[in-house]
């Protein structure tokens, strides 16, 4: 499960690292109110239940920063959160901070969580340099990002219910990952997909019947009609190709998550061209892969072929035919 941490407040995301801290260090962990935190956000004193393991637990004095920001995948290494040489980073504006209160003996151990992702290799660099800024050791240091986030969610369930981080209630969000996958895979592929049939993949309802079912302006299913029909044989040649099994496995993942999300969030918008609209930008937003122009049009045109094959979208009675 994937959610929006982009669309919380500040003070929502500190709220659901508090949360989590408890139950991984012990229910004793204290927030701050909202203001300077002098670098802290809640604090820990005692020995771990959980952190970094039930067998070794850190004891002592445990700092928890929360830093969240609204951008869409955002990361650690990206120059204004960390660059080694930087004097106006995010975290290069905590580092004086995080000094003072291990000068005054209190902090003994420090974690940091950000709604960023977080590779390896940026961890370890980003580790080492706090260590030896702050003159705390690199095993009382620990960096927490999205992927980890996600892991200890899940492991934790009942943590973002408690902060009411629910993707249900959320803004229609999707995650674009999988499909820039088959995007990128359906450019490499496309010149040679030369098949080019107007018809249907799956008679379901009549185009005209399912832009009714779906309040669908005459004017907007014409432009998509006109611009990607031809390419809806080609998405449905590349995915039925036996060597793309994981491709289609993808692209069933997205139409799913799509599907789901729009039928929770549908009465939100008033057409459906905005409900395409709204994805569009949002996938453009999220993803680098997407939005290059060699690949705008690909993805809209495989959106259009969700649309088309009723993988997204009401379809009515007609849907079990």
């Amino acid at each position: 499960m994937k959610y929006a941490y982009e669309d919380l407040s500040d003070r929502q995301f500190e709220i659901l690292i508090v949360l989590l801290c408890q139950r991984l260090l012990g229910v004793s962990v204290q927030p701050f109110a909202s203001g300077p935190d002098g670098g802290r956000d809640a604090k820990f004193v005692g020995k771990a239940e959980l952190h970094p393991s039930s067998a070794s637990p850190w004891d002592g004095i445990t700092i928890i920063q929360a830093k969240h920001t609204n951008g869409y995948n955002r990361s650690f290494s990206e120059t204004d959160f960390y660059s080694e040489a930087g004097t106006s980073t995010v975290l290069a504006k905590e580092i004086p901070r995080i000094v003072k209160l291990r000068t005054n003996k209190e902090l003994d151990h420090y974690m940091l969580f950000a709604n960023r992702r977080l590779a390896g290799s940026a961890e370890s660099e980003i580790r080492a340099y706090i260590a030896k800024q702050c003159n705390i050791p690199q095993v009382s240091i620990f960096l927490c990002g999205l992927e980890q986030l996600e892991i200890w969610l899940k492991t934790f369930p009942e943590v973002p219910t408690q902060a009411n981080l629910d993707p249900v209630d959320s803004p229609l969000i999707v995650s674009p990952d999988d499909l820039a996958e088959v995007v990128q895979a359906l450019a490499r592929q496309m010149p040679s997909l030369s098949v080019l049939v107007d018809d249907p993949p799956t008679s379901r309802v009549t185009y005209e019947q399912k832009n009714t079912l779906n309040n669908m302006s005459d004017e907007y299913a014409r432009a998509q009609r006109k611009k990607y029909l031809k390419e809806t044989t080609q998405i449905r040649t590349f995915l039925a190709a036996p060597e793309n099994l994981d491709l289609l496995r993808a692209y069933e993942s997205v139409a799913d998550e799509f599907q789901l999300k729009i039928i929770a969030k549908r009465k939100d918008y008033q057409t459906f061209d905005s409900v395409m609209e709204y994805l569009v930008d949002l996938l453009f937003n999220r993803d680098p892969v997407l939005r290059q122009l060699a690949h705008k049009r690909l993805t809209r045109a495989v959106l259009f072929y969700m649309y088309w094959n009723c993988d997204i979208g009401a379809v009515g009675d007609a849907e079990t035919n």
